[in-house]
């Protein structure tokens, strides 16, 4: 009996001292496993392109090609909107009646018979008025060429020499008048014969 429970306390003994034996190799083993791994840097992640997610699409910009488009499209509207209004401009121009003329209000009149005699009454009154200057100047020219000659007095001939010249040349200025004012009425007849204006309107 004492041999049998020698027996069971040896083998008790010795399995308590081979667990303890085995737990101290796991402690040591999983101690020296720690230190390895703090002391190997732990290895990079590799990243394949199934990690990758797929790149968003870029986002259309504020004011980006509709806009732009928009744009061109405006200002090439306007552009052809304006040229052509600039042609019919030029159509209403082209095509307008010979026989219309445009007032001091820029309003459009026809070229009736009062027209063209009323622009023709205004021409030949300025060449009449011309004329009459012309010929009044000329007497007076001719009175101060007398008195000049009549006068002794070196003084009183002065003065009547510089109102000589200064007559002479205002009726040099009027005869030039005369001259314009002939040629505009031969303008305005020549303009109504070439607009098809009856001989009789221009009387």
């Amino acid at each position: 009996m004492r041999a049998h429970h020698f027996t069971v306390v040896t083998a008790a003994a010795f399995l308590l001292t081979a667990m303890t034996a085995q737990a101290q190799s796991l402690a040591d083993v999983a101690r020296k496993e720690e230190e390895r791994r703090k002391a190997t840097p732990e290895a990079a992640k590799v990243y394949t392109n199934k990690d990758l997610n797929a790149a968003p699409a870029p986002s259309t910009p504020a004011g980006g090609t509709k806009d732009t488009k928009d744009t061109k499209d405006t200002k090439d509207a306007k552009d052809t909107k304006d040229a052509k209004d600039a042609k019919d401009a030029k159509d209403a121009k082209d095509t307008k009646d010979p026989k219309a003329a445009t007032d001091a209000n820029g309003k459009e009149t026809a070229k009736d018979k009062a027209y063209w005699s009323g622009r023709l009454k205004k021409l030949q009154d300025q060449l009449g008025q011309n004329q009459m200057l012309v010929d009044a100047m000329q007497a007076r020219i001719n009175a101060l060429n007398t008195d000049f000659v009549n006068r002794d007095d070196p003084a009183q001939r002065s003065v009547i020499e510089r109102d000589r010249q200064k007559a002479l040349s205002e009726l040099t200025r009027l005869k030039q008048a005369v001259v314009d004012g002939k040629k505009a009425v031969a303008d305005l007849e020549e303009e109504a014969r070439r607009a098809g204006v009856p001989p009789g309107w221009l009387r």
